[in-house]
């Protein structure tokens, strides 16, 4: 089947320009033809705004193990409508995947599910070193230095040196130290409000495990990816360690760190309780000028879910998490519309730079030959985010009540509409995500020269 796209605004590495998109074979065909081409099916965009589909590269589906939560059905479906075409699902579900035999698992429970492609990390153990040196389907291994349990904390020195001297694979973590997590809890004695959780996974915990982690790196020559980067401390390790130009340090920004702060305790409560927790008015400007000079290159959304009645649990008892696949895209459509980034940022944010951070072949921008994940958006269109309208399973979102201007209308996945007039084809499976680890990231394919930085 061939189909066009007609007169959108189509948003290209170089720039924006309205051309005509030909899909063919899953594939982007031809970008601007020379001459009409007999096609199956035409989709005149004028007006809309064509961008490549957002790669969110850290999100927790909650499947297998508990699905009360989410699952993949229900979480691909909420990525469908939010323009994410792929994503990059955590270990930490029930079994965790720490073995090949348990990832081929994942991946095949996934081929029969999701309607938007995936992939799946490799979780780091204090004993599965040979898994993850035999792991090949995965775009890398996650560890947990903090803010986990059971075997999935890795917060000994010599297994981490191990680690990052005995494996290939880029590594990413969650950097919060957990020592000192747990003094913080001991000094305040456990916590009894939720403004204390920030408190508690303070700026000291993430910038202790940042640090040693980039030590890691630089002496071991492995790229690693910060996740979820929290605090201005986190930013400046993040830039320095760039700016030796070894090519090895990735980082990335949520948009629950770049939109709420430590005053939205007040208002939310439990509901922007989340781990690396919520930091200062002042560290959330510093992510946002971090994107913007590009030593943050990601933007992705740890879509946590719990039930609402899990989170309004009185803090300690509450879960940390939120999800947010379904409203990322537009929350940061809204803000390129305040004026806040650049179109062209957030697609470098969520779609480029993911792609080639974790090496995934034909992923992240919209060039013939690469496949035909496209998410079209009405940039003018204003819609208020509802509880009652979430597809993820967890029925809610932080931003329930909030007016945001621009948000996908459209999203193909392999060339096949998956999503358009509010309504997801469930009949429609999305496919493994490849990856090419040869290529050496998102330095090695000189992603930070096609940067759109603020002010450049």
């Amino acid at each position: 089947m061939r189909t066009l796209i007609r007169n959108a605004t189509v948003v290209l590495p170089a720039g924006e320009s309205v051309l005509d998109v030909v899909i063919e074979k899953g594939r982007i065909a031809d970008i601007d033809p020379a001459a009409a081409l007999p096609t199956d099916e035409v989709i005149d965009a004028s007006g809309m705004h064509l961008l490549p589909g957002v790669v969110d590269d850290q999100v927790h589906f909650r499947e297998p193990g508990l699905t009360h939560k989410e699952d993949l059905a229900s979480a691909s479906r909420a990525c469908a409508r939010g323009g994410v075409t792929t994503f990059l699902e955590m270990p930490n579900t029930n079994p965790t995947t720490t073995t090949c035999a348990r990832l081929a698992e994942k991946l095949a429970l996934a081929s029969s599910k999701c309607c938007v492609n995936y992939g799946f990390y490799m979780g780091a153990t204090l004993d599965n070193l040979e898994e993850l040196q035999n792991a090949t389907r995965t775009p890398g291994i996650k560890i947990f230095i903090g803010s986990s349990t059971g075997s999935l904390l890795v917060d000994d020195p010599d297994t981490l040196e191990r680690i990052f001297a005995h494996t290939s694979l880029p590594i990413t973590a969650h950097c919060e130290d957990e020592a000192t997590v747990r003094a913080n809890a001991a000094r305040l004695g456990g916590g009894t409000d939720v403004a204390d959780h920030s408190r508690i996974r303070d700026h000291a915990a993430a910038r202790i495990a940042t640090a040693r982690a980039i030590d890691l790196s630089a002496r071991h020559r492995h790229r690693f990816h910060v996740l979820h980067v929290s605090t201005a401390d986190e930013t400046e390790l993040i830039g320095a360690a760039i700016a030796t130009g070894g090519g090895l340090i990735t980082g990335e920004a949520c948009p629950h760190h770049l939109l709420f702060s430590t005053e939205d305790y007040a208002r939310l409560g439990t509901l922007v309780q989340m781990n690396p927790s919520l930091k200062s008015p002042a560290d959330r400007a510093a992510l946002w000028r971090a994107l913007g000079r590009g030593d943050l290159q990601v933007i992705a959304t740890d879509h946590a879910p719990h039930t609402l009645q899990e989170k309004r649990q009185p803090y300690p008892a509450s879960p940390s998490g939120l999800p947010a696949v379904e409203n990322s895209l537009a929350l940061m459509l809204n803000e390129a519309h305040a004026g806040r980034c650049t179109l062209r940022q957030v697609v470098h944010w969520m779609c480029d730079a993911p792609a080639r951070t974790w090496d995934l072949v034909g992923k992240g921008r919209i060039e013939v030959g690469y496949d035909a994940d496209l998410v079209l958006v009405d940039l003018a269109e204003k819609r208020t985010v509802r509880n009652a309208e979430q597809l993820t399973k967890s029925g809610w979102s932080p931003w329930d009540g909030v007016e945001l201007t621009g948000w996908p209308v459209r999203t193909w996945v392999g060339g096949h509409t998956v999503y358009a007039q509010g309504r997801v084809d469930d009949s429609q499976r999305g496919s493994e995500a490849i990856y090419d680890h040869s290529r050496g990231g998102y330095w090695a394919t000189g992603g930070h020269a096609e940067t759109p930085f603020a002010g450049a």
